[in-house]
């Protein structure tokens, strides 16, 4: 069964974080990275501090986690309810491995060769 992932986002402009004029690339990519996780049948929540501050008060792993270690240290990601990650947007591999997302991995050429399939 696939696991649900939470993501309690800072305080942000809109629920992606990828608005305004300065746009943090580091969330272009992880919304990039949810969009292909939800494709791929993932359950994934995103939580703005800004705009669903009941969700963050709400439930005890977060509140714990900013009482102990204040908004700043936020993303805070939950797996099921529990603690994955905090500090930083996880990557599109550890996305899928929570969700359980078999990913398609690129084949590489035996023998270590070059791009474009000449040998060195």
């Amino acid at each position: 069964m696939m696991k649900t992932i939470q993501v309690f986002d800072p305080a942000m402009c809109c629920s992606s974080g990828v608005c305004g004029v300065d746009v943090d690339q580091q969330l272009v990519g992880f919304s990039a990275d949810v969009d292909w996780a939800k494709q791929n049948g993932a359950k994934i929540e995103r939580f703005n501090l800004a705009q669903q501050p009941m969700d963050f008060a709400n439930n005890k792993v977060v509140r714990d986690f900013l009482e102990r270690s204040g908004q700043e240290a936020l993303p805070l990601i939950l797996v099921d309810g529990e603690f994955a990650l905090a500090g930083r947007y996880p990557n599109r591999s550890e996305l899928s491995r929570w969700a359980g997302i078999v990913a398609v991995t690129e084949v590489a050429p035996a023998g270590g060769c070059c791009s474009g399939g000449k040998c060195c």
